[in-house]
């Protein structure tokens, strides 16, 4: 007998996102009945492992439900509808994360340090702030945790993220004029090299070649070849791309590219 995995309904299951810019995430409905029924922008905490969120619903898109219905259920879960004791803690914590960005930019300047910060976050219950930045190198960074921690009395976490990581942040709009695929439907970031863009007979302009981030195009991965020489659908193509809904436009079933899974395309399979 084959293992089962025991998968929830897409009824059950939520998309929440934390920022205006950034994917929407799947969580399961508690056992608890809302009513009224959560709709789009309804605000929510949720719980992430060991720790709460505050997030609000997002438009739910069909394909992806039921994709995501037919995993094994995700161990993330909506706790309940926002109160406006959340709603206010939250506005708290936007105001503080602002004022708080724009004094650590003045320190960072003030000590000369090569870093960029790029967004600070408050975590829901207000214990820590984490500071996420880019730089080139490594930055001896332990004089301005301890100022920052005496000026604001809470734990102060740094975490280092690269160009892409930061367009995805940040967000945007590629040269397709569609929204950043990292800010929409990407889940990790694949290896590029210039040998994609030599295979599809493209230009090796880097402007052309560049995204949002400065790097090569996440893009450059969809119209690969395959093994028969068939090229994916992908958003340049001209029978368009529906991986935003949850699709994939190389024409993958349940079983992937029928060639041990897509390794071409990113749909995901």
């Amino acid at each position: 007998m084959g293992n089962q995995m025991s998968t929830a309904p897409a009824s059950r299951l939520v998309s929440v996102k934390f920022d205006a810019v950034g994917r929407a995430h799947t969580f399961l409905l508690s056992d608890i009945d809302f009513e009224p029924t959560l709709s789009p922008g309804d605000a929510v905490v949720v719980q992430m492992g060991d720790r709460r969120a505050y997030g609000a619903v997002a438009r739910a898109v069909l394909p992806v439900a039921e994709h995501e219905a037919r995993r094994p259920a995700p161990p993330k879960r909506v706790l309940r509808r926002a109160s406006r004791e959340d709603v206010l803690r939250r506005f708290r914590h936007e105001q503080r994360e602002r004022e708080v960005k724009r004094m650590c930019v003045l320190k960072i300047r003030e000590r000369g340090l090569a870093m960029k910060l790029t967004k600070v976050e408050q975590i829901f219950d207000g214990s820590k702030l984490v500071f996420y930045f880019t730089a080139e190198g490594r930055v001896d960074f332990r004089e301005l945790v301890r100022e920052l921690a005496s000026e604001f009395r809470v734990r102060i976490e740094m975490r280092q993220i690269g160009p892409r990581d930061e367009a995805k942040m940040i967000g945007g709009y590629g040269t397709c004029g569609r929204p950043l695929c990292c800010t929409t439907w990407l889940q990790s970031f694949q290896p590029i090299s210039i040998k994609m863009a030599k295979r599809q007979n493209l230009s090796l302009n880097p402007s052309r070649l560049s995204g949002a981030c400065g790097r090569l195009k996440c893009c450059l991965r969809y119209e690969l070849p395959n093994a028969k020489g068939e090229q994916h659908a992908g958003c340049a193509h001209e029978s368009g791309c529906d991986r935003s809904a949850g699709g994939c436009g190389s024409g993958c079933g349940d079983g992937g590219c029928g060639n041990g899974g897509c390794t071409d395309c990113a749909c995901g399979a």
